[in-house]
């Protein structure tokens, strides 16, 4: 008798097991001939060698399946016992796909520039109006890139501007203050990666979601790095972040010139790096309008409202 160990890598293990170990117990009856103990992300098989080499071979093929679309079911299990690749169609849009299976994949013309130019160059600016999935799409290409290793580490970034209201001192530890101006990035996180694991990736700073203030001084290697709600940075600050840039790292830059929440006086960095390094190699810059945006129908009627009203204005 033999006993081998796996190692459920890169994957949440309550996932993989199922509710209440429906997943594992599934397992357990496919290969009656061996003893199969699970524990944390730790499977344990005793038995005949031959049968350990196909329930390993089985194992790593249901990983695969997890580690792509974030959950096994019976039909996947099936499927890889039978020698299988899972199929859910053609993926040749799709950049990931969220907790539940379903595929997240760029849905305008200026997402797709945007996917695009992701794969040609290390620094992008998407600039555009509110819904036009600049941030989320950007959050997709990073946690594709974590999930195929290509990169080590996620890091997000917000400038701490409040949206014209005077929150005061909030209560809590730094995270806990911070943590009013991140929840846009938390919530497409969420979409993305199953709880647990999320929560493992960000106790062991896979994933680190920060105030722009605290970028100075850091060098950031194999990562990606995306700097949301852009148009709210000072000039100092957006240089800072721009030189913080390491080997192996790729940056995205989003914002809304249409939503600046800085003092009157003070002008947008995002307005001026734009126009400074325009003509600099390596950096693409996309322009998302009102076409591309997939929030509610409404939104796309606000954002019109809005335009002719600051027009009459002027």
């Amino acid at each position: 008798m033999i006993e081998q160990h796996i190692i459920l890598e890169g994957i949440d293990a309550v996932s993989f097991y199922g509710a209440n170990n429906t997943h594992l117990t599934m397992l357990k009856k496919l290969y009656p001939k061996l003893r199969i103990v699970a524990r944390d992300n730790i499977i344990k098989a005793i038995g005949d060698e031959e049968e350990l080499e196909r329930f390993r071979a089985v194992v790593n093929r249901l990983i695969e399946h997890c580690i792509r679309y974030n959950s096994i079911d019976e039909e996947a299990i099936i499927d890889a016992v039978n020698g299988k690749r899972s199929d859910k169609g053609s993926d040749s849009n799709v950049i990931v796909y969220n907790i539940n299976g379903k595929p997240i994949y760029p849905r305008s013309e200026n997402q797709c520039k945007l996917v695009e130019e992701f794969g040609k160059n290390d620094m992008i600016f998407a600039v555009g109006p509110a819904g036009t999935g600049k941030t989320y799409t950007a959050i997709a290409l990073a946690v594709r890139a974590l999930k195929n290793r290509e990169i080590r580490k996620i890091i997000l970034s917000r400038p701490a501007v409040e949206a014209g209201e005077k929150l005061g001192f909030l209560p809590g530890d730094m995270r806990e203050k911070i943590d009013p101006y991140l929840q846009p990035l938390y919530d497409a996180l969420e979409d993305m990666i199953p709880g647990a694991k999320l929560k493992e990736y960000m106790d062991t700073n896979v994933i680190q979601i920060a105030p722009l203030a605290f970028m100075r001084g850091r060098t950031l290697n194999d990562a990606i790095v995306i700097l949301d709600e852009a148009q709210n940075t000072t000039p100092q600050q957006i240089k800072m972040f721009l030189t913080r840039m390491g080997n192996n790292t790729k940056m995205v830059i989003t914002g809304d010139l249409t939503q600046v929440d800085l003092p009157h006086n003070q002008s947008s960095g995002l307005t001026q790096a734009i126009e400074i390094l325009k003509d600099v190699k390596g950096i693409s810059f996309i322009t998302l309008d009102k076409k591309d945006i997939v929030r509610h129908k409404l939104v796309t009627r606000i954002v019109n409202a809005y335009e002719s009203y600051e027009k009459t204005e002027k």
